[in-house]
């Protein structure tokens, strides 16, 4: 079985559950296809996606399901990280703070999306976020490695 963590955490990236699948984990990709499935239909995501694409942002905003699309951060995140440690990643000592804390942001851009202006723009259900996973990803990074240099983790 080819073991490119990357590659995997790339196709978890393009859908939820298909790093499951190239890592032959059949069940778990199975269910992460249907939970992004489910939250995506329910939670209006695609049509959000197209009219934050085209500048409507107010009308994703209306047209959103926010009590599904709340699950989707998390799921999306743990779809990831999972893919990435079946394959071989993640060995590391907190290797899971980025994806959780990313998660957590990203909900936290969701929350306030309907409200929060960045630079006088209101970037909607999708956009705001994108740009909130971002600086949980790298505070994620930071923690690991401060933790990782606080308790330092034998090699023997």
């Amino acid at each position: 079985m080819n073991r490119n963590p990357l590659e995997k955490l790339m196709w978890s990236v393009a859908l939820p559950g298909f790093g499951q699948l190239l890592n032959r984990k059949y069940f778990k990709g199975i269910i992460l296809i249907t939970l992004e499935l489910l939250i995506n239909v329910l939670g209006n995501l695609n049509n959000a996606i197209l009219l934050s694409f085209h500048g409507n942002i107010a009308d994703a905003i209306a047209i959103a399901n926010y009590n599904w699309l709340l699950f989707y951060p998390c799921v999306y995140s743990f779809a990831m990280w999972d893919a990435m440690k079946d394959a071989g990643g993640g060995e590391y000592p907190y290797s899971f703070l980025p994806f959780v804390l990313s998660a957590f942001s990203a909900t936290v851009g969701l929350v306030y999306s309907s409200k929060l202006t960045i630079l006088g723009v209101l970037l909607g259900p999708v956009w705001l976020p994108i740009l909130f996973f971002f600086p949980g990803m790298a505070v994620g990074l930071l923690v690991k490695k401060i933790l990782m240099n606080a308790f330092p983790v034998s090699s023997e």
